[in-house]
């Protein structure tokens, strides 16, 4: 049923988010000509290492989706603060519900409601608040989830593999992060392959999930 799905939307609460957790399946999608959408809510330039520009991870994010197939206009940062969503967490809905009225979207992905990082758990709840009619799936961010419950598999081919391993090391401010290491990257796909019977796959909870 999620193949004949044709416009989805990735909420990503960082530049970055999209690519760790569902980086293999948009690439999956966008070669089978599913139309994308990747929304950021924070070029966080408040983390920006020393020595990096300010707006690089906009920039990063920018050849990050290009890798992944995603066309540029669909391709959204906006300003929201770091680590400071909960403060403003009207404004954040708002926006939702306006990406809900614009794009109309039959699949949602985006953080688990158990997220614990304070943006990523906004997001979700916001989230499913604005697409609580539509098709969600939560994706894996491992080191922010003490549970994650693997009710949803995307088997990934390995250009799917190669386009998201590609994807987070245009991530070049981010480096020195261990999750962005590929040899973790690889391992994590093969690891929810072999629970789904393939080489590599990628998990998500199902948090809604609509029938038509």
């Amino acid at each position: 049923m999620i193949d004949n799905r044709q416009t989805i939307l990735v909420l990503a609460p960082h530049t970055d988010d999209g690519e760790f957790g569902a980086g293999g399946t948009i690439a999956r999608w966008r070669r089978a000509g599913r139309d994308v959408h990747y929304v950021a809510f924070s070029g966080c330039e408040a983390s920006v290492p020393k020595g990096f520009p300010k707006d690089c991870l906009r920039l990063e994010l920018a050849e990050a989706t290009k890798v992944l197939g995603i066309a540029e206009a669909n391709v959204r940062c906006l300003d929201f603060e770091v680590r400071k969503f909960a403060t403003v967490r009207q404004d954040i809905l708002e926006v939702l519900v306006k990406l809900n009225s614009e794009l109309k979207p039959d699949l949602v992905l985006m953080p688990t409601l158990d997220d614990l990082h304070q943006d990523h758990h906004t997001i979700a709840m916001e989230g499913l608040r604005a697409f609580k009619r539509t098709s969600i799936l939560a994706y894996e961010v491992p080191w922010n989830n003490i549970q994650f419950r693997t009710e949803c598999f995307v088997t990934l081919d390995q250009a799917d593999v190669d386009a998201k391993l590609q994807a987070v090391q245009c991530y070049k401010s981010q480096g020195f992060r261990m999750y962005t290491d590929p040899e973790y990257l690889r391992a994590q796909m093969r690891f929810r392959g072999t629970q789904a019977g393939t080489p590599y796959a990628e998990a998500f909870e199902v948090v809604r999930w609509i029938i038509k």
